[in-house]
């Protein structure tokens, strides 16, 4: 078998500096080109020691040494859990990205008759891979963003009625919401209506506009809500008629909460 020792380095060297790069735009580090083509670099060169004949333990415990070198050097040392996950960061996307191309390899480049797989004689071009791996790194940044910036507006709510009726649920920042009663001035938070027992409670209607239509909204007063230990009382309760289908979401923050528990922060 020919093997092409500057090929490898090559493809190596544009995996590593991918890997890097969509680490340093996920931890946002800002980190400059030159530092992340050095740190490829490492990686790239790391490969001529790879046939040498040491035995396996030997060689993992190298191919750790070289990824904390890389990172090191890529971002600079400011302290253990700062390496500590850019290296975690490093792995998790390598595994992705190799995951993504062998299943990728393996269906394209395999038939299975029962569990049995057979090369069918197609593989994959190695320029096909490189070309898919940004695309794959992208999505995987694309989809943690997202992820982080959804979940990142969750929060554990408890709202505390006049007649002391308290119910806990997991409340959304939503920052679409400005829902605001013009007579109270107070904000107002909608939750769906299976959640509360309406028997005891007098209603106030609020009138609202909202993608074209308009309406009265029924609402109740509170005593308090409680996120995170604070206390804010100048709110209202909006009940919603349906659920709202937003991962276990069963209650819309209003906007000010975010400005408030910025400030209380």
């Amino acid at each position: 078998m020919t093997i092409y020792i500057d090929l490898v380095i090559i493809l190596n060297f544009c995996y590593d500096f991918l890997l890097l790069m969509t680490v340093d735009i996920t931890l946002k580090r800002n980190t400059k080109i030159r530092r992340m083509v050095i740190g490829a670099l490492i990686g790239s060169l790391a490969l001529l020691l790879l046939f040498l004949k040491i035995n396996n333990i030997l060689l993992f415990l190298f191919k750790i040494f070289i990824s904390i070198i890389m990172v090191i050097v890529t971002y600079s040392y400011k302290d253990l859990k700062y390496t500590f996950n850019n290296l975690f960061y490093l792995y998790m996307c390598s595994v992705i990205l190799a995951g993504f191309l062998y299943l990728l390899n393996v269906n394209l480049s395999y038939r299975n008759i029962g569990l049995v797989f057979v090369n069918n004689g197609l593989s994959i071009n190695y320029l096909v891979l490189l070309f898919l791996a940004p695309l794959i790194l992208f999505l995987y940044i694309y989809q943690n963003k997202k992820i982080k910036n959804f979940y990142h507006y969750i929060v554990d709510v408890k709202i505390v009625f006049n007649d002391q009726e308290n119910i806990l649920v997991q409340g959304y920042i939503d920052t679409g919401n400005v829902l605001k009663d013009p007579i109270t001035n107070k904000y107002i938070i909608l939750l769906e209506n299976n959640l509360l027992n309406l028997a005891n409670k007098r209603p106030i209607y609020v009138p609202f506009v909202a993608l074209n239509k308009k309406g009265l909204l029924e609402c109740f007063k509170i005593n308090y809500i409680e996120i995170n230990n604070q206390k804010f009382s100048n709110y209202l309760v909006g009940i919603h008629n349906g659920y709202f289908h937003l991962e276990g979401i069963n209650c819309l923050l209003n906007r000010k909460l975010l400005e408030e528990l910025c400030l209380e922060n």
